[in-house]
């Protein structure tokens, strides 16, 4: 019988450190389900730049504004979305962080990073709500399985 942890939609207060309460939740809630540490890791990285996101420029560090998680997770995949209350973005203009020009500022590569180590990473049309998938069998999508 598989097993599945899935949290009903959790509002959390505008801060960094509710943030960090939700990642150590999620990966807790990874292990028993048989995710590798690889998995964990790239799940808490992705995880890590999506709430520091939704809480930073989203809602731009507004205490009166909340970040909403939502999450499956199976033996098989883990799914979680986090919206922010924030007016959105286009995540294709995202200046690339890996140009020349790029390289020395300060923000701009949760979005590369989010993409680099989850499976699957979607965006809404507003664009202030990234659903993630990590599948359980691809610890890191840019490793092929010849490797």
């Amino acid at each position: 019988m598989e097993q599945s942890h899935t949290r009903k939609p959790w509002i959390i207060p505008n801060l960094l450190a509710q943030g960090v309460k939700v990642v150590k939740t999620v990966i807790e809630q990874m292990e028993p389900l048989g995710y590798s540490q690889t998995a964990q890791f790239a799940v808490r990285l992705a995880l890590d730049e999506a709430m520091a996101n939704a809480i930073r420029h989203g809602n731009n560090n507004d205490p009166t504004k909340h970040v909403t998680i939502e999450y499956h997770i199976t033996e098989e995949q883990l799914q979680i979305s986090i919206c922010d209350e924030g007016d959105g973005f286009k995540p294709e203009q995202v200046p690339d962080p890996t140009l020349d020009e790029n390289l020395e500022r300060p923000c701009g590569r949760g979005v590369m990073l989010m993409n680099a180590y989850m499976t699957k990473v979607t965006f809404n049309d507003k664009g202030n709500c990234v659903t993630m998938i990590k599948r359980k069998d691809c610890p890191l999508p840019y490793v092929s399985e010849e490797d």
